[in-house]
């Protein structure tokens, strides 16, 4: 197995792993949720904290969903023409759409460090009633982001092989691509 393909295997196989672990959080969630009714309604004693520990929640499951949901090909794409064209020409344009990507997805990295490291400088907190701090759930963003600016990497990657050669479709596929995975 070539570099390339290890590459593509490897941050594939990260996102999803870490995808399938992160969407479990739905069932915190759900628990929080359904606490918060059984104290308020069934103990007549609410409690001042598992909403705002539900959005936190919240927030870690959206912004880390975003490498898995790259990884599966799941982003809302446009693709009236795009789907008529052969594989080389789809990553020849992919390669070339990339920057917008790479700008996008840097500047993104670069405000969401400074507004996580500002956070935790500040020991930023919500001031609520119960207050807790807000930079572990901020420090989760440039995470995120660096897992889906490895999905585009390995994706810009697999485009420049296809562009240069369409036979490399077939062989630069992800491990998810087809629902098989290679054995080791």
């Amino acid at each position: 197995m070539s570099f390339l393909q290890k590459l593509i295997n490897g941050v594939t196989r990260l996102n999803d792993v870490l995808g399938r672990w992160i969407a479990l959080l739905v069932f915190v969630m759900t628990a929080l949720l359904l606490l918060e009714v059984v104290c308020r309604y069934l103990l007549n004693s609410p409690t001042v904290w598992t909403s705002e520990l539900t959005q936190f929640v919240f927030g870690v499951y959206a912004i880390m969903a975003g490498g898995y949901v790259m990884a599966h090909k799941g982003h809302v794409n446009v693709d009236l023409l795009y789907s008529r064209f052969s594989v080389r020409t789809q990553a020849i344009i992919d390669v070339f759409t990339s920057v917008l990507f790479y700008i996008f997805i840097l500047a993104f990295l670069y405000f969401a460090s400074s507004m996580a490291w500002e956070s935790f400088q500040g020991s930023e907190t919500t001031y609520s009633a119960w207050n807790p701090p807000v930079w572990p759930v901020k420090a989760f963003m440039p995470l995120a982001i660096v897992l889906v600016l490895l999905q585009g990497t390995v994706k810009l990657l697999r485009d420049i092989a296809v562009a240069i050669n369409p036979d490399n479709a077939l062989v630069l596929k992800d491990s998810i691509d087809d629902g098989t995975e290679e054995p080791h």
